[in-house]
Order: structure tokens, then sequence, then C-alpha cells
């Protein structure tokens, strides 16, 4: 009897171990804890958020006027395409050992999220490795493409006599150079891939250098030099959408975002002229970020299942949506910058992007700052939007105070 009781006191208690580690939230709901029921630092996790609060960005949150008040309405081309909109205020929330301990501002307020939308996109370049659409992430692009056929209904009112010798489609991996780059290099920003898209050319994307300079520079070979370039994350959108027939929004609302419970509130664009037709279907091309407008409208609280998603190793209750290895591979920091793995995992393998954090956090980083901080060594996923980039290793520092 004695061992009976003791067996089933066991069972109990490895039910309780596995239940705490694997809590999912249900669509439209995410359990609230109170911090100390988690053994952490109440007092310190008010002081984390009140510095989040009280260190909030001091761009302007009429986003189109921050876009040229900032450095890309400078960059040659750098008019926005895409839509924008006003931001809110300083948000975020902290979620540990998979339960809600602490937020901030206005998490269901719907927003841009700038580069994190990388992250969404490399996902369905995974999706698309799983799928069978392609092969490896070491094939070369170009085999994979179809020309793109642009939908551009102005053309119906031109005189086509005068425009007979004008391509009706175009290629995005034509060139000599073009045709060296792998979805890997496009993934880890190292293609140099050369070219023109959406009216917005490689060359014009943050040339430091000077445009002059940029356009006349031989192009580097693929995978030797890492360049974060927005003109080529579309490249990759275009492309991931030519392998996979439908708009990318479709595929991660299916494949991700519905099985994750995520809201119905978020949205994914592309650019005013960022429409292509694909099986006889006009389709819209998305944008990786919202360099030039565009990219991915979401709530803190969907940017945190995000999070939770990738903390969780792609696995959401049980069901791997993202392959483990694609994980994996995410994480793997590129030769050309050991910071960066796939877009936009950005990587702490030498403690130098988050010094407070463990080696192995990560985090999805966009302009604003927009961060969805992932600790698997902590079991942490903090979400923080529009707070400086200079103040995310404070904030990062003081919540880890907190577990400690």
């Amino acid at each position: 009897m004695k061992k009976l009781y003791f067996l089933l006191l066991f069972l109990f208690a490895l039910n309780f171990t596995i239940n705490a580690q694997t809590y999912f939230p249900n669509k439209g709901e995410w359990e609230i804890k109170n911090p100390a029921d988690l053994g952490l630092n109440s007092e310190k996790i008010k002081n984390a958020i009140d510095f989040a609060i009280n260190h909030e960005s001091q761009d302007n949150p009429n986003l189109k006027i921050a876009h040229y008040e900032g450095g890309f309405g400078r960059e040659p081309f750098g008019y926005p395409i895409g839509p924008m909109k006003k931001r809110g205020p300083a948000t975020g929330l902290i979620i540990y050992k998979g339960y809600v301990v602490g937020q901030w501002g206005n998490p269901d307020r719907v927003d841009l999220t700038f580069s994190v939308a990388k992250s969404f996109l490399s996902t369905t370049a995974g999706l698309a490795l799983e799928a069978g659409l392609i092969q490896s992430e070491n094939d070369l692009v170009y085999k994979n493409m179809a020309p793109i056929y642009p939908y551009e209904p102005s053309k119906l009112m031109i005189n086509k006599a005068d425009h007979f010798e004008e391509e009706d489609t175009f290629e995005l991996f034509d060139t000599e150079h073009n045709k060296t780059i792998t979805w890997d290099h496009l993934l880890r920003q190292t293609s140099d891939w050369e070219g023109s898209l959406w009216g917005k050319p490689d060359w014009a994307d943050r040339p430091r250098e000077g445009a002059k300079e940029k356009r006349a520079r031989p192009q580097n070979a693929p995978g030797s030099k890492y360049e974060y370039n927005d003109t080529r994350v579309n490249v990759l959108a275009l492309a991931l959408m030519n392998v996979w027939r439908k708009p990318l929004p479709v595929v991660l609302k299916s494949e991700i975002m519905d099985p994750i419970g995520a809201s119905d509130t978020w949205r994914w664009t592309g650019y005013e002229n960022s429409f292509v037709i694909i099986d006889g279907q006009i389709m819209q091309s998305v944008s990786g970020g919202s360099h030039w407008g565009g990219g991915m409208m979401l709530s803190a609280w969907d940017q945190a299942r995000f999070g939770y998603l990738t903390l969780n190793d792609g696995n959401w209750n049980g069901e791997q949506l993202i392959p483990t290895s694609w994980i994996e591979k995410s994480k793997t920091p590129t030769p050309a910058n050991p910071g960066y793995g796939f877009m936009n995992y950005f990587l702490n393998l030498d403690r130098e992007f988050i010094p407070a954090a463990p080696a192995s956090a990560f985090a999805h980083i966009g302009a604003g700052t927009n961060m969805i901080y992932v600790d698997q060594e902590n079991d942490l996923v903090i979400v923080a939007r529009w707070i400086p980039n200079a103040d995310k290793n404070e904030l990062v520092r003081l919540i880890l105070e907190a577990i400690e």
C-alpha cells in the first residue's frame, strides 16, 4: 500500500511538472499570474515595467514623420510606398514559464513591427523546405524561379505600339552574379543581390559610403559579406511567393498564426506597386519590414505568441509547426556576421548584443525598437515596443534580476 502511495505521489508530481512546463494559451486568452507565485521578485518586475514606461522612444509617434526625420527619408528613392500608421505608447509583456507576469501600455493595439516581420518571412522559407517546395536552403534560387509577371493596370491605357520592344515580365536572378545566390545567402543577408525591385534599387538602401560609391563598387561574392538590405529582403519575399504560388500571409495564417491562437487583427502587407499575377491570380508580394511602409502590423499579444513558439523550438502544444532543425539553423551564426542567424534572429553568443542576457538568448528585432526577447535558459519571453535600442539591455537586466 505504501509503495502504491509513493507511486501515485510520483506520478502526480511528474504530471504537475510536465503541465507546468507545457502551458499554452488558447486563442483570446493568456493566463496571468502574480510574479511572486512563480518565485519572482514582484517589486523588481514593477521596477522593470516602470523603466520601460519611462524610457519610451522619443521618435515621433507619427511614423510617416519619423520616417522623414530619420535616415530612411534621406535615402535615394526613400519615400514610403506602403501603408504606415501612428504608433501607440510604450508597450510590453513579460512571459515567464508560459504565464503573463507583467504587462504595460496597450498590448491589444495593432502596430507596425518593422523588421520583426523578417522572422515571419524566414519562417515561411522553413515551411517551404518542409513542404518540399525547396529541396535545400543551399540550392541556387534561380532554379526555382519563373518569370515575374507584374500587375500594372496603368499599362492598359498606353499605346502598345510605342512599347512593343519592352519586356512584359522580369527576372529576379538573370545576371551572372545573381545566379550564384542561394536561399541561405538571402536568409542571412549575405547575397549582395544586384538590381531594383518595386522602384527601390539595392544600392539606394542605406548607402553609407555614398550612393555614387555604392553604385560603382563590384558586387561581393555571395556569402562573403553581411549587409542589412531591405530591397534584398523583398526579393526573398517575392521569390518565396513564387514557389508557394500563393500570398505569404495566407501561408503564415494557416501554418503558424491560426495554430498558435493568434488574433484576427494582424495584417501583413506589401507596397502599392508590388502586385504580380501568378496562376491567373493577382497577388501582393509582402514587405519584409516597414522600411518603405507596409510590412507586419500586429499586437504585442501576437508578437508574444510567436516568441513563445520560438522559445519552444517551433512546437506549440505538441504540434511541431516549425521544424526543430529550422529553428536550429535560424540560431546558427552567419559566418560573415556572428551575431546574426537567419533573418531576423539576432544572437547573443558573444554577449555583445544584450550583455545582461545569457549567451543562448536571442531576439527578433525591428526598428522602434520592437523587440521579442527569447531566453530558453530562463523560460522567458519579453515583448518590448517603442523602447530606445540603447535601453533594451537594461530592461532585460532588470527582469532577469527579478528571476535571480
